[in-house]
């Protein structure tokens, strides 16, 4: 997979990408919504094992961002499958390195990702679960054209919003 925007390249996961965004997802301020952050070590031998594996789901997995201009890892980003209340949605993921905050990146490879969605995958629909607090998150939602839905709680307890695209399905 690579989707090209402006000032981004979002592609498959490589082997030589696991150390760049182990560093993103084990960082306490990045991860801070998102569960906390994860352990580098651990995430770097995740990362390598599925960057070994020849088959993956397009709407369940995570796509490294490379900003164009650098050739530097930025970000993180894709789709994982969730359960919201018993019924399986698809969740647009973004997770960006401090470094990268406030460039607009986000909000560009989301409103990409948004496109590939609805016209490679044919997705009816995506979804953002967002912790209430995280306005940035929700900015980044709403510039890819997401509307805050309703307020789910889930399996850990935790409240969080749920924004929601209703996508324009490209006929094939």
């Amino acid at each position: 997979m690579e989707l090209q925007t402006e000032r981004l390249l979002i592609r498959s996961l490589a082997a030589e990408d696991a150390p760049a965004l182990a560093a993103i997802w084990s960082d306490p301020d990045v991860t801070r919504f998102m569960g906390g952050p994860r352990d580098y070590e651990q995430t770097c031998r995740d990362l390598l094992s599925e960057a070994a594996e020849s088959s993956t789901d397009p709407a369940d997995t995570l796509y490294p961002v490379i900003e164009r201009s650098s050739g530097r890892i930025v970000g993180d980003c894709g789709f994982l499958e969730k359960d919201v209340e018993g019924e399986t949605e698809t969740e647009l993921i973004y997770v960006f390195a401090k470094a990268a905050w406030g460039r607009g990146y986000a909000s560009e490879a989301a409103r990409a990702l948004c496109t590939f969605a609805a016209d490679r995958l044919q997705l009816p629909r995506l979804i953002a679960l967002i912790d209430p607090e995280n306005r940035a998150s929700a900015r980044v939602a709403e510039k890819a054209g997401m509307r805050f839905w309703k307020q789910t709680i889930r399996p850990t307890g935790k409240r969080m919003q749920v924004y929601l695209k209703e996508l324009t399905l490209k006929r094939v």
